[in-house]
């Protein structure tokens, strides 16, 4: 027997091809410029929101960046879909005709429905915001994203963590209400410690006028701790919220200089 291979038409060939590169380019521009154009729509409408005062920065930002995140995933599975119709494929066919590929979507499923509602509930109650401080796990850092799979938060070395919403199963939230800034400042045993909380707490009060940021405070509440060599003598303020570490460094400085006139003085 002569086999022979079947003749192609080229010309038909390439037509058909040509087509279909035209098609695929095409509904790549419209996916393109439907991103952009809503990504522009959601966040004008925030801004509009955040103008009339009508919500939070931090919540604006959070349901922008989840609303944002959605619209994404919505506008992927249209894209996707679009391109297995130009082929004539079914999605819904392939999801269950291929028992394999079914079933592995079956078990990723379970955890991205696990993301989804413990997110939805993260939001639901308030417990976290974009650019709120926190504390998950042994992650701690600024929220940037809070997303329908996960939650990116950078820690204050730069890094960013990607951490999936169920797997936030503690959390604290230092940014809600106003903090704390603690500093314990250490005097030799020979020093009257009288005297000494005296021109501490003068230096505070002077620090306090200057300081907007100080809400309450600093006061100093006296002998913390007995060290070897030394007494330990605590201060604290309450300040406003993620200025706490500002104040402290100010207070730091503050006290040293007030300690330290104490000493040239008597000198």
């Amino acid at each position: 027997m002569n086999w022979q291979l079947p003749k192609i038409n080229w010309a038909n060939f390439f037509m058909d091809t040509g087509i279909i590169i035209l098609k695929l380019t095409v509904i790549y521009l419209i996916y393109i410029i439907v991103k952009k154009v809503g990504f522009k729509l959601i966040a004008r409408s925030f801004q509009k929101l955040e103008e009339r005062k009508e919500i939070s920065l931090g919540r604006s930002r959070t349901l922008q960046s989840l609303i944002t995140n959605i619209f994404s995933y919505a506008l992927v599975f249209v894209f996707i879909v679009t391109v297995l119709e130009l082929f004539n494929i079914k999605a819904t066919a392939v999801l269950a005709g291929a028992g394999v590929v079914g079933l592995a979507v079956g078990f990723g499923a379970q955890g991205l429905v696990s993301d989804v509602v413990t997110g939805f509930f993260l939001l639901l109650e308030k417990q976290i915001d974009v650019g709120d401080y926190v504390t998950t796990g042994s992650f701690s850092g600024i929220v940037e994203a809070v997303g329908l799979r996960t939650t990116q938060i950078r820690s204050f070395d730069g890094t960013l963590h990607y951490i999936p919403n169920r797997m936030i199963t503690t959390l604290s939230n230092h940014s809600r209400g106003n903090m704390r800034a603690l500093v314990d400042i250490t005097i030799p045993y020979e020093k009257n410690i009288d005297e000494a909380i005296k021109i501490l707490q003068s230096a505070c009060d002077a620090l306090a006028e200057e300081e907007p940021k100080i809400i309450e405070g600093p006061n100093v509440l006296g002998v913390q701790n007995l060290g070897t060599s030394d007494v330990v003598i605590r201060v604290i303020a309450k300040t406003e919220n993620m200025a706490q570490w500002e104040v402290e460094r100010k207070m730091r400085k503050v006290l040293k200089e007030a300690l330290q006139s104490l000493q040239t003085e008597k000198d």
